[in-house]
């Protein structure tokens, strides 16, 4: 791929969030960042606009551009990989799940079909109702979709995940939430994240320079480092590590297990 192609691609779709070919805010609204609260910035975009979005781009729509076709590949070859985790221990049947950021339940309802009991959330109403809809229509039994925060989630659970959601997380922010999703699991913490690369960030900032015609989420990367260092401050190893990037999607899977 080339980075100018890729510059004026990422420009043009007008996506930060649980795909990564991030979108910046416009440059007109900088001034107001400080003062606008990226939770709130989240769930506002994910109720409107953005749920017409994402739900197209997360189904078998065909009203799809090529770039949100290339996000959808990619992010369906994530949730593949976890899904290949899973299988291949073959012992998910009757364990707990907690899929935090569960949007429209792109990864719990395989799971839940695979035979584990879920509780999945998400920020955005319009996301865990969809999720809802889509488990009762394919009669799935054994998982609850509710609207929260990723911070309000309580409980223990044998497996924690959270996929494609740590992007609306600033740096300041990123290690009080995998401390909170570690605190959630009894066994084990899947997570991916935009890493933040020399060659990631230059393609951010290339998009930056052409900003898109539809107001999106801000977008953080993380350094993968700072992400394994809070794993291991919370008693985790990495146990399985994978890492997608097509076109237009990038994301960093880890699975860490909880230190016995």
């Amino acid at each position: 791929m080339k980075i100018s192609v890729a510059a004026i691609s990422l420009a043009t779709i007008a996506v930060s969030v649980q795909g990564f070919a991030p979108q910046p805010a416009r440059v007109s609204s900088m001034k107001l960042a400080s003062s606008v609260d990226d939770k709130t910035e989240v769930r506002e975009y994910f109720n409107t606009e953005g749920f017409s979005r994402w739900n197209k781009i997360y189904s078998e729509s065909d009203e799809v551009n090529t770039v949100q076709l290339d996000i959808r590949t990619g992010h369906d070859q994530t949730i593949q990989k976890i899904l290949n985790w899973v299988k291949d221990d073959g012992d998910i049947k009757g364990k707990t799940v907690c899929d935090c950021g569960c949007g429209v339940g792109s990864l719990a309802i395989p799971l839940a079909q695979m035979g584990a009991k879920i509780s999945a959330s998400d920020i955005s109403d319009s996301m865990s109702t969809e999720a809802s809809r889509r488990a009762k229509e394919l009669n799935i039994r054994g998982a609850k979709f509710y609207t929260s925060d990723l911070e309000s989630v309580k409980g223990k659970y044998n497996t924690v995940t959270c996929v494609d959601v740590a992007i609306h997380y600033p740096s300041d922010k990123m290690g009080e939430m995998i401390q909170h999703l570690c605190g959630l699991a009894d066994d084990r913490l899947i997570i991916s994240f935009a890493p933040k690369t020399w060659y990631y960030v230059l393609l951010k900032k290339f998009g930056e320079l052409f900003p898109g015609p539809s107001k999106t989420t801000r977008a953080y990367l993380h350094e993968e480092s700072f992400v394994r260092e809070q794993l291991k401050a919370a008693g985790f190893e990495v146990a399985r590590e994978e890492m997608t990037g097509t076109n237009f999607y990038f994301s960093r899977l880890l699975e860490a297990r909880r230190i016995k």
